[in-house]
Order: structure tokens, then C-alpha cells, then sequence
């Protein structure tokens, strides 16, 4: 499976915006942004040149691309799913990666980060409807309940995230149920509950060209 090998904190400076891509170290006096927020490399700290509406919009759709861990192939052929759907595109897509499985874990509270979420589904920790689902961008349903499996539950870092919960919150489209590993999607995400600043816009507009 191809994946994105590139520095995480390297990707916050340049997009100018913390995208909680380190888990706990985000919320540390570690985190590398709030250390060191400017671009980086040897002219990082230089002034940013006023940017092109290409360039704008180039920027927008690789930070939600960084955000939620997708690579080029994977982000586009998202789009024109959600371009084929009745209704707002740039919606409709936000929607639609907010639906894949590593997001869903990660907002439900058993994983830290989208990467570690990742990880979790490739290895066979989690089921969906009591079946064993390894695919990251697997699409949730309403109805869908995501459980971790039994012999997983014994998992110290997955323990460790639900404890941590309390701090991140959980979507209203989610149900968790702690002590039972489980989590029960309710509907469908919400636009409004996406707090990151995102312009979907410019996403539709880039691609449209």
C-alpha cells in the first residue's frame, strides 16, 4: 500500500496550521509548530510571497489532502465521486472522507492520529458489524457499529486513547460506548462539525479547471 513517508510536522509549518497529525505530541509543548511556526526549510522564516489564486487553491486541497493522510490518486478519485452526487461538491466530498474507516476510528477515540487509525484497520484490529474490515477507506454507513476485536481489547495504546477521549470530544454522528469498545455511526457527519478551517471551494474550483 502506498503511503505518505513525509515529515508530519514539516507539513504544518508549511500549511501554516496545526493539523493534529502526531496525536498527542499536537497537544504537547513539543509540537513542533507551536516551536517553530514558520515554513520550513533554509528560507522558511523569510516572508511568504503573495501567493496566485492557483496557488491558493493548490494549497487548500494539499492541506486537506496532509490532514487526512489521502495520497493524489486516492483524493481525486474521491472528487469525482462526490462531483457524480446530487448536491454541493465540495460538501459532498468533505462528507465522504470524513465517512472513510481510519477517520471514523480516529474520531470515535480509538486511535490518537489518522496515521495510527491506519494502522489499527491494516492490522485486524477492528471489525464493522462484527466482520473483520481491513480497508482505511472503507465507507461507513449509518447503522454501521465498529467494534474493536476481543483480543485486541488488552491493546495499551488503544486503552490509552480512550481514556484521552475526554480531550478531543466525539462527533455528534458518533456514539461511543467505552467499556465496550464499540462505537455506533448515528448518521452522517455534519459540514458544521468540521472546525479545521476548510475551504472546499477552492478544492471544486482546482479541479475544475
Amino acid at each position: 500500500m502506498a503511503r505518505n513517508i513525509g515529515a508530519a510536522c514539516r507539513r504544518c509549518r508549511r500549511e501554516n496550521l496545526k493539523l493534529y497529525l502526531k496525536g498527542d505530541r499536537c497537544y504537547s509543548d513539543k509540537c513542533s509548530f507551536e516551536r517553530r511556526a514558520f515554513g520550513p526549510g533554509q528560507h522558511g522564516q523569510a516572508r511568504f510571497k503573495k501567493l496566485s489564486d492557483y496557488a491558493i487553491q493548490l494549497r487548500e486541497k494539499q492541506k486537506v489532502k496532509s490532514m487526512y493522510g489521502m495520497l493524489e490518486g486516492q483524493f481525486r478519485l474521491s472528487f469525482h465521486k462526490a462531483d457524480a452526487q446530487k448536491g454541493v461538491t465540495g460538501e459532498n466530498l468533505l462528507i465522504m472522507i470524513e465517512r472513510r474507516l481510519d477517520n471514523t476510528i480516529f474520531r470515535a477515540g480509538f486511535a490518537s492520529s489518522r496515521k495510527q487509525a491506519r494502522q489499527f484497520v491494516r492490522h485486524n484490529h477492528i471489525q464493522i458489524n462484527g466482520k473483520k474490515v481491513n480497508i482505511p477507506s472503507f465507507l461507513v454507513s449509518p447503522g454501521d457499529v465498529i467494534t474493536v476485536k476481543e483480543k485486541s481489547r488488552a491493546n495499551g495504546t488503544i486503552n490509552e486513547n480512550l481514556e484521552a477521549v475526554v480531550r478531543r470530544g466525539i462527533p455528534s454522528w458518533l456514539e461511543l460506548e467505552k467499556d465496550n469498545y464499540k462505537a455506533t455511526v448515528k448518521a452522517l457527519p455534519n459540514r458544521e462539525e468540521l472546525t479545521l478551517p476548510i475551504q472546499e471551494r477552492l478544492i471544486v474550483e482546482l479541479y475544475s479547471k
